[in-house]
């Protein structure tokens, strides 16, 4: 015989689901929520709620509780275990997130939390969606990690985050203090963003710094958003929780959710460049007028499509993801308002990152050329330059999206061929603008290391060099480049757009795999 379920048993048991995740919620814990927002921060939920598509996420996990203290240590109280999980869309697209509760024992890693942290990255793993994790405080719960039988086991969620790179894109975004666990999580993601004034980053906070080295810092100053920045260990620093959340949407919106996804493009109609009309002379002819690469950026990408990573470290460099055609690229261009545009071991890793990014999700790639060369000196050799340098050229040689390369002004030596110029990595287009010099050093030097003798026995020094210089630059002309077949064209600049798009259209998304059967390539660092 069925016994069915009387209305009040039925709307009783309602209500008591409804209440225990209450108890967890925003809406249960009003103080907990009001000391968050003297803080001058928003929830775990609200944050969700900002990022993710209006009635879009899916909570997991909602009633986990803590794992048992160690002995000695008093059972604590600590709703979802101090993480927020589920699912959602951003615009459009499936997401997972894990969104961690500063107000939950100052938002630390507990063993229960762990599980669904882990479950987020099995999630993106086994759905082919992107990992959102919105980091506020955290690091391993002292009131469940000292305890061998507990700690011994490590931590698996580092090989999860692993299994996902180059798999599906990964965020961090740290909207806290972050010091320790929290800056591991984000060392693993392809974008890490800071909110000023609230969010730190680091291996250890103030208080261990000082017992361990006498340094005496604030957290702004030991780990803040701009010094990060700084460093490169984060991308981007905003100044809300909110220009945060719109920054993860913009960078998603150029990747697709996974790596064998054909690339996000979009399909409206496309807007000229606003400097398209002037782009013909932005770069001068003088090799020692400086002038920004970023122009040349705005005049060759759709309009207001540019969206520069990792700006305030490594600036000799720019390394931005952008959109030709409705198409994303990623473009890295010297800089010349900064060291000349010559890379140094910083500018080195922050290419070679960006083009394994690039590479990982398909997304072209398009090198804006005028470098001196590398830096050199004892400082550059100090950085380990030889090495950093071969980690820019390891990832170009194993990278497998289109590639293009544009020879604007400068294009000397090892630096010419660390940004992909001429036939160097094969480059689906390579083209030089009029106002190009390529060569194997600057003619000043050579002529100095290479006729020194020639110079010194001359009856005037300064007059035979001068001759040597005039000599051997009359043999740098972008003409003779092209005469010689190591790059397609010389080209107006005016011309460059109408050729990239050109090539965008025709190029395949991948190249096959150069060699069969290796596991893997062995990078230099």
């Amino acid at each position: 015989m069925v016994t069915f379920m009387s209305p009040q048993d039925s709307a009783q048991r309602a209500e008591t689901v409804r209440a225990r995740h209450v108890q967890v919620s925003d809406e249960g814990r009003p103080e907990a929520v009001g000391r968050q927002h003297d803080l001058g921060k928003l929830t775990a939920r609200e944050r969700i709620g900002l990022l993710a598509d209006a009635e879009t996420f899916h909570e997991f996990g909602a009633l986990v509780g803590p794992g048992p203290a160690q002995q000695g240590s008093e059972q604590a109280s600590a709703p979802a275990d101090g993480v927020i999980t589920g699912t959602a869309r951003v615009d459009g697209r499936p997401v997972v997130v894990a969104s961690f509760d500063f107000t939950v024992l100052g938002g630390s890693n507990g063993a229960a939390g762990g599980l669904k942290v882990a479950h987020c990255a099995e999630r993106a793993t086994h759905d082919r969606t992107p990992l959102i994790m919105l980091l506020d405080g955290g690091g391993h719960r002292i009131q469940e990690g000292l305890d061998s039988r507990h700690f011994a086991h490590g931590f698996r969620f580092f090989q999860r985050m692993v299994d996902l790179s180059g798999l599906v894109p990964t965020v961090s975004v740290m909207m806290g203090p972050g010091f320790a666990g929290p800056s591991n999580f984000a060392a693993l993601c392809d974008l890490v963003v800071m909110v000023r004034g609230t969010s730190t980053m680091g291996i250890a906070g103030p208080t261990l710094v000082a017992a361990a080295t006498g340094e005496q810092l604030s957290k702004d100053e030991l780990g803040g958003a701009d010094v990060q920045t700084g460093h490169g260990i984060a991308d981007l620093a905003t100044d809300t929780e909110q220009e945060a959340l719109d920054a993860v949407r913009v960078f998603l919106g150029y990747l697709p959710s996974h790596t064998d996804a054909p690339p996000f493009t979009i399909d409206t109609p496309v807007e000229e460049p606003p400097g398209a009309a002037n782009i013909d002379g932005l770069v001068p002819a003088g090799t020692r007028q400086a002038y920004d690469v970023g122009d040349v950026i705005e005049a060759l990408a759709d309009r207001d499509t540019a969206f520069e990573l990792c700006a305030a470290h490594a600036p000799n460099v720019i390394t931005a993801l952008t959109r030709i055609g409705g198409r994303p690229v990623g473009v890295v261009a010297n800089q010349p308002l900064h060291l000349g545009g010559a890379l140094d071991s910083a500018g080195c890793e922050k290419s070679a990152h960006f083009v394994s990014m690039c590479d990982a999700f398909g997304v072209a790639l398009l090198f804006l050329i005028d470098i001196p060369g590398f830096l050199v000196g004892t400082a550059a050799e100090s950085t380990q330059l030889a090495r950093r340098s071969g980690r820019l050229l390891f990832e170009l040689g194993q990278a497998s999206v289109p590639r293009f390369s544009v020879v604007l002004r400068k294009g000397y030596g090892a630096g010419y061929i660390a940004m992909a110029g001429g036939r160097s990595f094969a480059a689906d287009l390579a083209l030089a603008w009029p106002t190009a010099e390529i060569c194997a050093m600057p003619v000043e030097g050579a002529v100095d290391i290479a006729y020194r003798r020639d110079v010194d026995a001359a009856p005037d020094p300064a007059m035979r060099r001068e001759e040597l210089i005039s000599g051997f630059r009359a043999n740098i002309d972008p003409y003779l480049a092209a005469d010689g077949f190591g790059v397609d064209g010389v080209v107006t600049p005016s011309r460059t757009r109408a050729l990239l798009l050109e090539a965008l259209a025709r190029v395949p998304a991948r190249r096959e795999v150069r060699v069969a059967g290796k596991r893997h390539a062995i990078s230099p660092i």
